[in-house]
């Protein structure tokens, strides 16, 4: 595997965020990381209250500096260990002043596989057009960049 395994998927819509990466981690180390909320608030600096339970909420404090101001919410939607783990949140919510909890979220997919070397995690988020129309350019492009830096901290948690 090369240094750099992380990867952009071109989409053919603006209603897709879609980030691959191969990671020098065992599948269930991968899983670990991702649906334990003491361990995904590590990587995702996030200081999360509660547990990923499916049909749940969880809930936190982002600790991005900058950042420190948003709530995190998210909704469990999905947990089939070790390969499907899947939330609903609200995509570049950082405004303290906005309601964002009627709007319609977006659902984050990841989809682990066990391969040579590691664990290939495909992590896709949809909804976007559900947006309304002034937040959707920017929640992509922001959230299309955060994946890639998440996909970066999650690979510094999990490999040696």
């Amino acid at each position: 595997m090369s240094t750099d395994m992380s990867q952009d998927i071109d989409t053919a819509d603006s209603n897709v965020v879609t980030k691959t990466i191969l990671l020098k981690a065992p599948i269930d180390r991968v899983w670990q990381a991702l649906t334990d909320h003491r361990e995904f608030g590590a990587w995702f600096r996030v200081r999360l209250e509660t547990p990923f339970v499916p049909g749940a909420p969880t809930s936190g404090q982002m600790t991005v500096p900058g950042y420190e101001h948003v709530r995190w919410s998210s909704v469990t939607q999905r947990m089939d260990a070790p390969h499907v783990f899947a939330f609903t949140w609200h995509p570049y919510a950082v405004e303290p002043d906005v309601d964002y909890s009627a709007a319609t979220p977006t659902l984050v997919e990841f989809r682990l596989t066990a391969v040579d070397g590691g664990t290939r995690l495909v992590v896709t988020e949809t909804g976007f057009d559900a947006l309304p129309a002034h937040r959707r350019p920017d929640a992509l492009r922001m959230n299309s960049r955060g994946w890639a830096a998440q996909m970066d901290n999650l690979r510094g948690h999990v490999e040696p």
